[in-house]
């Protein structure tokens, strides 16, 4: 491979520092492929880092390789401008979908001011662009904000395969404690749920994170099922809540359409002859009798009969405001 020290070293430099840093040994070899030179350039490079105060200790031999002094603190991190410009937008998006726990907010805050403060005058002034005109779908509903150690908590257990023991409080405000084997966390608008096996149930369950009061790691290992899939898992249970009414109409549109339309977290979806069967709970049957008007399609009520009376007010509504206001 042609040395190319002659293109960006500095860069190369810098990219050599965080390789070291990430890990605790490379060979010479790798280094060369990771960084794109020959393995000369690599010791090159390692020099100069040496003659910057940062102790890169080289193993000779055949096998030999390249390590940071054990124990040594690296100075602060360092960004490129697209690197900390990605930072800051990934800061950004995550604070407007919700993506926060009990800590993280005025931590993300804190993060962006700091990034903000040492970026380029230009570079900081589109980012500020970015950040003042950008708007988000499907953004973060008003919700309660989980701890943030029981979330990094049942993130490591789910790693690891560690059962866990939770104190949970129910929608109806029934405290239980119960031991659970966490496949994984989701996050949907805001709000993170864990799944997994719950032993007190004998079946996997999806529990609301910000409803854990207590969180216990037990000697017990776990292995998931090895086809497991955590979104689709929390979006199955979320479209069975309990609500106050039982739905279910057939939309006459693909089911490519539908599925755009209606996420996996709010309803059952299941191709029928002539279109898509929708099964959801709802609280309210005015809201579904609005949604129905909304997305346009011709459809047919299965269940429940009441259903019908609020399309055909809702009819009557719309029908009496057009002729109040006719069209030009």
């Amino acid at each position: 491979m042609p040395d190319d020290d002659s293109q960006h070293p500095t860069t190369r430099i810098l990219a050599l520092l965080e390789l070291l840093q990430a890990h605790h040994r490379m060979s010479g070899a790798e280094l060369a492929t990771r960084l794109g030179v020959d393995p000369r350039t690599v010791r090159r490079y390692a020099t100069r880092l040496a003659e910057f105060g940062v102790p890169v200790e080289a193993e000779r031999g055949r096998y030999g390789g390249y390590r940071l002094r054990p124990g040594y603190k690296l100075p602060p991190l360092m960004f490129t401008d697209d690197e900390a410009t990605a930072v800051v937008l990934g800061l950004v998006a995550s604070r407007g979908v919700g993506l926060v726990t009990s800590t993280t907010a005025s931590a993300t805050e804190s993060a962006l001011a700091k990034i903000a403060r040492v970026l380029p005058v230009a570079v900081r002034e589109r980012v500020d662009a970015v950040q003042e005109t950008l708007g988000l779908t499907g953004s973060a509903r008003d919700v309660q904000a989980p701890r943030t150690a029981v979330v990094l908590g049942l993130a490591s257990a789910a790693q690891r395969g560690r059962r866990v023991r939770i104190g949970y409080e129910s929608r109806q405000g029934e405290r239980t404690e119960r031991d659970l084997d966490p496949y994984g966390l989701v996050v949907d608008r805001g709000r993170w749920y864990v799944t997994g096996h719950d032993h007190r149930r004998a079946q996997v369950r999806t529990f609301r994170v910000d409803r854990i009061s207590t969180l216990e790691s037990l000697p017990e290992t776990f292995e998931p099922p090895g086809d497991f899939d955590a979104v689709a898992s929390v979006s199955r249970s979320l479209a069975r809540v309990p609500w106050a009414h039982e739905v279910e109409f057939v939309l006459r549109a693909p089911f490519a359409d539908v599925r755009r339309r209606i996420p996996a977290t709010m309803a059952m979806l299941t191709e029928v002859e002539g279109g898509v069967l929708v099964a959801l709970r709802a609280e309210r049957l005015d809201g579904v009798a609005l949604m129905l008007a909304g997305l346009g399609w011709r459809f047919e009520i299965r269940r429940p009969e009441e259903l019908r009376e609020h399309v055909c007010s809702l009819a009557d509504a719309l029908h009496a405001d057009a002729m109040a206001h006719p069209c030009l």
